[in-house]
């Protein structure tokens, strides 16, 4: 198999809160430390109630000074969302703090709705259409200053944190490619433009100092158990959340429901095939060639696992299962 992250999306349960979420997080992290895991990413999502990562630079203090060797990161932060200088700042004081430890995937999405959008941003000039050029304008602050250059970034400058370019689409595989960056690609929610999209991005990839060659990381869900049927009720929690977030409606998450197969309208299960078609359940012995075929098909270096779990307990398992593949 080949290598094996997270991506926490810190989900806050039904009748819990955002404090043990946070613990969790930390709690989870350590124990894919022991697991051999490469590195456990946090993303930025906004006006969600049923996530606690918001604030994800410090979300990423919390679990990176709790850890040793698990390489922590965002998955991602949402560049548009942001000044540059703002993020260099962040990111460069996280390498001080925890220097070889620190990953900054970035997106182009607002990672929230419209109107929580215009909250955040003020100003709605550029967003998304100057993401190439906010990406060059970050790079820039994180590398060894130059003579003539007139602002740098304290913490920041000479600190080269990774960068990566996540994406759903063509847009990002072109922009990764072009820039010699890692790709990592959402096929755990969006996997449609999946093979199209790493065809293209291995086709023109350009070396770079960072990277001298494409290195795809792909996005799965897992939902490991002792037994199939406990993975399959485990997986009902993801997909309740994913259809009341489809609705309009995004709630934390749920508890695993029987039955909730039979529950779906004909568009609503028709919506849960395809966006979560990436998606792994079962004991060890029922998902091991699965994913073996998806790794093998997509030739991706590296796999990072979400696992919408509403019981921690549970959670902790699938992974320490999926670590034993």
């Amino acid at each position: 198999m080949v290598p094996l992250s997270i991506l926490d999306l810190a989900p806050v349960v039904q009748g819990g809160d955002p404090g043990q979420t946070l613990r969790n997080c930390l709690d989870l992290a350590r124990h894919a430390e022991t697991w051999g895991y490469r590195r456990i990413w946090f993303a930025e999502h906004h006006n969600m109630p049923g996530v606690a990562s918001a604030a994800t630079s410090v979300v990423i203090a919390h679990v990176a000074g709790g850890t040793r060797t698990i390489r922590v990161g965002a998955g991602g932060i949402m560049l548009p969302n942001h000044a540059p200088l703002m993020i260099a700042e962040q990111f460069g004081t996280l390498a001080t703090l925890f220097p070889g430890r620190i990953d900054l995937g970035l997106g182009r999405a607002p990672g929230t709705d419209q109107r929580t959008m215009r909250a955040l941003r003020r100003n709605l000039d550029g967003g998304a259409d100057s993401f190439p050029q906010d990406v060059l304008e970050l790079m820039g602050y994180l590398r060894d200053a130059s003579a003539d250059q007139p602002v740098t970034a304290f913490p920041g400058v000479g600190t080269n944190v990774p960068i990566w370019i996540l994406g759903s689409s063509l847009f990002g595989a072109q922009l990764a490619a072009a820039l010699g960056l890692p790709f990592a690609f959402a096929s755990h929610f969006a996997p449609a433009a999946l093979d199209q999209a790493l065809t293209l991005y291995r086709g023109q990839f350009r070396p770079s100092a960072q990277q001298d060659r494409p290195y795809v990381m792909a996005g799965v869900n897992v939902f490991a158990a002792d037994r199939d049927e406990q993975a399959r009720l485990l997986v009902t929690s993801l997909q309740q959340a994913f259809v009341q977030l489809r609705r309009g409606r995004p709630t934390r998450l749920p508890p695993p429901l029987l039955d909730f197969d039979s529950q779906l309208l004909p568009h609503e299960r028709a919506m849960l095939d395809e966006a979560l078609s990436c998606t792994f359940v079962g004991a060890p012995a029922t998902i091991r060639d699965e994913l073996k075929a998806f790794v093998d098909r997509t030739a991706a270096d590296e796999l990072i696992v979400g696992a919408h779990i509403f019981d921690h307990a549970a959670r902790l398992r699938s992974y320490e299962l999926l670590a034993g593949v």
